[in-house]
Formats: C-alpha cells, sequence, structure tokens
C-alpha cells in the first residue's frame, strides 16, 4: 500500500552546513549498490563534499536532523550535457514520494544552473525511469549520450563497468536517458507557434 509524504521531510540544495552528512550519504550509496547488485558508482568523501561544499551541485532531503535521501549534478562537454546522479534514498523513507522530490529538485537545480543543456542519466531503477519520463526525459541508446570520456570514467565504480567495456560502451545494464531542452513539448509548440506566425505574416 502507498504511503502518505511525510510533511517534515526538507528537500533542499545541500551547503556547507550538511558536510556532517558525507559519511552516511556514502554508506546509503554502497549498501543500496551491494542489495541491487547494480550500477550505483562509489564516490570519494572528498567527490561528495567538494559538490556540496564548494559547487552547490547537490540536493539533500532531511526529517528533521536526521539523513533521508540524496542527490548531485555534474556537467560534462564544456556543460553542453548536465548528469543528474547518485539518487538515493533512506530505505524507510522509500515509498513516500521522497525520490520524485530529490529529483524534481536536481532537475530544477540543472536548468538553473545550466540553461540550454541536455541532462542525461543512466539507471537501472524502474521507479527512477517513471520519475525521468514524468519530467520529459527519453530513453535513448548510449550513443545520443555525451562521449566526454570524463562522464563514462564515472562509471568505473560500478560492478557493471567490465560489461561497458565489453560493449565498446554501446550498452549496459543501465538504461540511457535524456532531457532536451530544445526538444521539449513547451519549446516545440513555442516554435511551431512562431513558424505559423511567420506563415500569417508572410501571407498579408
Amino acid at each position: 500500500m502507498k504511503q502518505e509524504p511525510k510533511d517534515n521531510i526538507v528537500v533542499t540544495i545541500a551547503d556547507e552546513s550538511h558536510l556532517g552528512y558525507v559519511d552516511i550519504i556514502l554508506e546509503t550509496i554502497a549498501d543500496s549498490a551491494a542489495k541491487r547488485g547494480t550500477g550505483i558508482a562509489r564516490r570519494s568523501p572528498e567527490y561528495i563534499a567538494e559538490k556540496i561544499k564548494k559547487e552547490g551541485k547537490a540536493i539533500i532531503a532531511l526529517d528533521g536532523d536526521k539523513f533521508a535521501g540524496f542527490c548531485y549534478i555534474e556537467s560534462w562537454a564544456n556543460k553542453q550535457f548536465v548528469a543528474n546522479s547518485g539518487l538515493i534514498v533512506v530505505e524507510e523513507y522509500r515509498g513516500l514520494g521522497v525520490a520524485k522530490r530529490i529529483k524534481a529538485k536536481a532537475f530544477e537545480l540543472s536548468k538553473k544552473k545550466f540553461p540550454g543543456a541536455k541532462i542525461i542519466g543512466l539507471t537501472t531503477s524502474a521507479a527512477v525511469m517513471k520519475i525521468n519520463t514524468e519530467l520529459g526525459y527519453r530513453p535513448v541508446t548510449f550513443a545520443e549520450l555525451t562521449d566526454d570520456e570524463a562522464f563514462w570514467l564515472g562509471c568505473k565504480g560500478c560492478v557493471n563497468y567490465d560489461i561497458l567495456l565489453r560493449t565498446n560502451r554501446r550498452y549496459c545494464l543501465c538504461t540511457g536517458m535524456l532531457y532536451d531542452p530544445n526538444a521539449s513539448p513547451k519549446k516545440a509548440a513555442k516554435k511551431k507557434l512562431g513558424v505559423v506566425q511567420k506563415i500569417k505574416k508572410n501571407k498579408k
């Protein structure tokens, strides 16, 4: 049975005051990866702290002072692509809509920090795929994702990295997903309206 969201869970952009949560963030990522047996790349404490403290590229969910979930964003290919990565929710908070709120916050932060960039994702989670679809992502081949080597090296900490190497980066157990702001329904409708108005103007 679906649980009701807890009103006291706050989802916000992480800052220096949240550095004390780095260890539990990493523990939750490792625990989730071990239980699923698939695809969450491991990160160092320094990497997560950098996202929180210096770059303002992390989202954290808290139930009072209690850690509930996390996600961070990263840019690739000279900021042409952005990835929302490392989405985790503590087990007791799953099924409460926390992941959706974190993902939506990360999505908005990505668009604000990197306007015009394509937002990409790799996931094995059906729940994340559903959230991504609702946000406007679509499934794509790996070839449509960035060719930035640094992005793909980020998969090195995943237990399935050997599959990615063996297939020459054509596929893995993850599904590639892409949000293209220039192909969004609103953009497309606006562009179509502009064309129609131009045609009407030329007929006059």
